[in-house]
C-alpha cells in the first residue's frame, strides 16, 4: 500500500497536497483498493465553496457508490475532467493522474487537523 510522506490525510481516506493557498485531493490507494474497480467519479460542486467535510462528489465502483468529502473549507476551482472518461486513473495513479479537485482553501488552520502519513497508516492498519 502507497502512503507518501509528503501529503495530509483525511479518515475519510482522502489525501490532500498543499502548495500556497491551493490544495489538490483525491483519494487514497487504500481507498481506490477497497472500492475495487471505479468506473465514474461525479463532481458537480465545480465553482462552489463548501465547508470542510461537506460532500463535494461522488466516486462509483462497481460494487458500491462512496460520498466525497472535502477535507479543507474553500472554493472548488477545478476538477480534474479526464476522470469523466478515464475514472480508472483513480486505480492506476490515485496520487497522480488521478486526482480528483482543488480547492482553494478559505482557513488554511484546517491543515493541521489533516493526518500525516503515519497517522494515516496507522489508521489503516499498515
Amino acid at each position: 500500500m502507497n502512503i507518501p510522506s509528503n501529503l495530509k490525510y483525511t479518515k475519510d481516506h482522502e489525501w490532500v497536497a498543499i502548495d500556497g493557498d491551493v490544495a489538490t485531493v483525491g483519494i487514497t490507494d487504500f481507498a481506490q483498493g477497497e472500492l475495487g474497480d471505479i468506473v465514474y467519479v461525479e463532481v458537480e460542486t465545480l465553482d462552489e465553496t463548501l465547508d470542510k467535510d461537506e460532500v463535494f462528489g461522488t466516486v462509483e465502483a462497481v460494487k458500491t457508490v462512496s460520498d466525497l468529502f472535502l477535507p479543507l473549507s474553500g472554493e472548488i476551482i477545478e476538477f480534474n475532467d479526464s476522470l469523466e472518461s478515464e475514472p480508472e486513473k483513480v486505480n492506476s495513479d490515485p496520487y497522480g493522474e488521478g486526482w480528483m479537485i482543488k480547492i482553494k482553501m478559505s482557513n488554511q488552520d484546517e491543515i493541521s487537523e489533516l493526518l500525516d502519513d503515519a497517522g494515516y497508516k496507522e489508521l489503516v492498519g499498515a
